[in-house]
């Protein structure tokens, strides 16, 4: 009877640390979740998506411009692209969260109304930061688009001003972003949206290894945004969420930035929207 008992409690533990861990499991492949019916995203397929728009600043076409979105027309892409507002609250085409990059000024895009950023260059160019309005304008359904909401922090203004251009627009479209409450904020309001969550290995791209990076890495927002696909940086493509949210839950696989048709040859059975830059893909 003693050997018995002294069995009892190992056993015992062996149970919980097991039940645990697969409750664990159990919670981690819930948060995951993405949408399961998602809106027909037909017209977004068949086509390769010019990351910030066709550009070559060598030749005078910089990134985020209406002449790199020309460009893209001109040649058939799809168009990936940023959208922040400006100081007065006027939606405008920029990647960035400051302007020191591609015009040489020591602000953020926040800080200056659309006056002040477009008397600024673009990459020392004649080109100058366009509104999201004269870019839709200027595409007008000739390619289907990416949209990207930029924030840094929650702000509902963004998505609501990057919306209220968009609900009238003809030609196809989906939105993107890093922030998952922009995801949520689509969810609530414009649930008929294909949407998107941007995402990466923070770890090993930013090493950055704080808690809400590690949960946006991991993407264990899923259960809130419900994004219908996973954008996610194409060298981390074997990280696991990501392989349960594509592979098992069937959201569709969207990569960046594809810089050579090396890496497109590279990740094709592992994707099937591919956003890319530097090159002409095949």
């Amino acid at each position: 009877m003693n050997i018995m008992a002294s069995m009892r409690l190992p056993i015992l533990i062996f149970i919980l640390i097991v039940t645990i861990a697969v409750l664990l499991a159990a919670l981690y492949l819930l948060l995951l979740i993405p949408r399961f019916h998602s809106p027909d995203c037909s017209a977004l397929m068949g086509h390769f998506y010019a990351h910030r728009g066709f550009h070559d600043l060598k030749h005078g076409v910089p990134e985020n411009s209406m002449k790199a979105f020309r460009r893209a027309v001109e040649k058939g892409y799809g168009i990936e692209l940023d959208v922040q507002l400006s100081a007065d609250g006027i939606p405008v085409v920029f990647h960035d969260n400051t302007l020191t990059r591609m015009c040489g000024v020591d602000k953020r895009v926040c800080e200056l109304t659309l006056e002040e950023l477009q008397s600024l260059s673009l990459g020392g160019t004649q080109e100058r930061i366009p509104t999201f309005r004269e870019f839709l304008d200027m595409v007008n359904g000739q390619v289907p688009l990416i949209v990207e909401i930029k924030m840094e922090k929650w702000d509902a203004r963004i998505p609501m001003a990057a919306n209220d251009l968009l609900k009238d627009y003809k030609g196809a479209y989906c939105i993107e972003s890093f922030h998952p409450c922009a995801l949520m904020w689509y969810r609530k309001h414009r649930p008929d949206v294909f949407r998107g969550q941007l995402c990466t290995n923070f770890n090993k791209e930013n090493r950055n290894h704080s808690l809400p990076y590690f949960l946006l890495g991991k993407m264990l927002t899923n259960i809130a945004s419900r994004p219908d696909f996973i954008a996610y940086n194409w060298k981390y493509r074997d990280d696991l969420s990501r392989r349960i949210c594509c592979d098992l839950y069937h959201a569709l696989p969207v990569a960046w930035t594809i810089r050579s048709q090396q890496e497109l040859d590279a990740c094709r059975k592992d994707f099937k929207l591919f956003i890319f830059e530097g090159f002409e893909p095949v």
